[in-house]
């Protein structure tokens, strides 16, 4: 099975072909929205951060800006920032330049000589670019290019029994062609790990599922919290979740059957034709889909029992629900409705086909629901406070 992409000149293959306006901190994200509005083919995120960061909590950040440049959805950056916070230009092009040889540009407000002029320059930038991929034409690659995050968010328990099943069974048919299905939401392997470290290939790989869920829970302990007083969140428990280990005994399907390969720390680079392998996320769905965006994933397959418009500014996401409810009263913002699982119209296995089909019509071209409305919201995940 085969999609058509875009190659990129670091190899990889995209399924978008967007120019970014990075702001490299919040103190420019006003300023990369003016410049994205300007110039369509662009597209920008706010970033929260950026400044007054330890260095662990900055690492995320400095990650998340770099991965999203990389990202082979996107044919080249044009960056910007203030000048004076704590994610310097050089260290942000720096990292990039780790990552990928795509296009790049920079813009410096304070060296610009301030607002007006910085968007006049960006904006000459972006208009550059999206001329030069407007060039690109579309080639035909195999699925095997392709990595797929999985997400899920506003669950109840059709989630569980349907959604989540089936987007396991994606991953097990993206697997078999040859791709890479990354496995996030660590808070929400609470209670599950010991099943998914069983099928850890390797002893390292066993071990470190253990690590990052608990070390997760000892972070949340050090500030005097607990994961089980803000998970389930009140929408899971009206759905019908009861507790955080019945939550992620659902969570765990989107991984299917597969060997566990590998496990990826936030936001980090994700090797493509790998199988299933996990990354270490936040439960909170904009920053977990943030960080695998980052790690190179080209389109994210998301299930929802209760309704959720989330998107993203670089990949398409695939909406899911096994709530026939749900899909009745969000038909807007979901793509599949998985309830014939449920009710024995159709099997698993057929739904199965189905939403491999969908998801080689996305990589080549078709629009999602949330990139049809226009939804691009974010977030980027936390260490701790600001200082």
């Amino acid at each position: 099975m085969n999609f058509y992409g875009y190659k990129r000149p670091d190899g990889r293959v995209g399924v978008r072909n967007k120019v970014l306006i990075l702001p490299t901190s919040l103190c420019a994200s006003d300023t990369t929205r003016i410049v994205a509005q300007q110039v369509a083919g662009t597209v920008t995120f706010n970033n929260q951060l950026g400044c007054s960061q330890v260095a662990s909590d900055q690492q995320f950040t400095m990650d998340v800006m770099a991965g999203y440049a990389a990202n082979p959805n996107v044919y080249g950056t044009v960056v910007i920032s203030l000048g004076c916070e704590n994610c310097q230009m050089d260290l942000v092009v720096d990292a990039i330049r780790e990552r990928t040889n795509k296009p790049l540009k920079q813009v410096i407000i304070q060296e610009a000589g301030g607002t007006l002029k910085a968007i006049e320059a960006a904006v000459k930038y972006a208009r550059e670019m999206v001329a030069e991929a407007s060039l690109l034409q579309k080639a035909e690659f195999p699925m095997s290019e392709l990595i797929i995050g999985t997400e899920c968010g506003g669950s109840d328990p059709t989630s569980g029994l349907a959604s989540n099943p089936l987007i396991g069974q994606l991953s097990d048919l993206i697997v078999a062609e040859g791709g890479t299905s990354i496995l996030s939401e660590t808070t929400e392997f609470i209670g599950a790990e010991h099943i998914l470290a069983r099928r850890a290939a390797t002893p390292e790989v066993h071990d470190r599922i253990f690590e990052i869920v608990h070390r997760y829970e000892k972070a949340l302990q050090l500030v005097g919290e607990e994961v089980r007083e803000g998970n389930p969140s009140p929408g899971n428990k009206a759905g019908g979740l009861t507790c955080l280990e019945e939550k992620s005994l659902g969570c765990i399907h989107k991984g299917g059957h597969t060997p566990v390969n590998a496990v990826y720390d936030y936001a980090k680079q994700v090797e493509a034709k790998q199988g299933l392998v996990i990354m270490d996320t936040p439960g909170n769905d904009p920053s977990s889909v943030a960080g695998m965006v980052a790690g190179g994933a080209q389109i994210v397959v998301f299930s929802t029992g209760r309704g959720t418009p989330t998107g993203s500014p670089l990949v398409p996401v695939i909406k899911i629900t096994g709530n026939r409810i749900t899909f009745a009263n969000m038909e807007d913002n979901i793509d599949v409705d998985a309830s014939p699982i449920i009710y024995g119209s159709k099997t698993l296995a057929e739904m199965g086909d189905e939403l491999l089909q969908l998801t080689q019509e996305v990589a080549s071209g078709k629009q999602t629901k949330a990139e049809a409305l226009g939804y691009t919201e974010m977030a980027i995940a936390r260490v701790c406070n600001f200082v």
